[in-house]
């Protein structure tokens, strides 16, 4: 499975647990019961390394949505914001503007149309704030 399809399934089980509440591993059950084989070992990670930090990540968003309100976001920006910056803040070995432009084109795949630029201004002031290039952008 390539990355960008495991970020995608990762995105299903952090959404699908704003409706649900229930513990990740519990969802991860779930999806592979429903899907008949295993969830993405990447996907996987992610997912579960999201709901171990969401009180951070959650912080992190909450300070960078200025004049606006958590309760306001879309579940799907909340949801891709959440998992773009646990792989920005935790895994290492995916360049930041990688992590971005996949979150931005989850925003479009299953947002409305607010919801892709929204998630690329905020990832990029978090990656400015930590010093991080944006791709196209490395002469900066």
């Amino acid at each position: 499975m390539k990355r960008s399809e495991a970020r995608e399934q990762a995105f299903v089980l952090v959404f699908e647990q704003s409706f649900s509440h229930d513990a990740m591993e519990q969802l991860v059950d779930t999806a592979e019961a429903v899907m008949e084989k295993p969830v993405d070992d990447f996907a996987e990670r992610i997912a579960l390394g999201t709901e171990a930090h969401l009180a951070e990540l959650d912080g992190m968003i909450e300070k960078n949505i200025h004049g606006w309100k958590m309760n306001r976001l879309s579940r799907v920006s909340l949801a891709v914001l959440r998992l773009a910056l646990y792989e920005m803040l935790y895994e290492e070995d995916t360049p930041v503007g990688v992590t971005i432009n996949e979150a931005v084109e989850l925003a479009k795949k299953y947002g409305g149309a607010e919801d892709a630029p929204f998630v690329n201004g905020l990832l990029g002031t978090v990656a400015r704030e930590r010093g991080e290039k944006k791709p196209g952008r490395e002469n900066e």
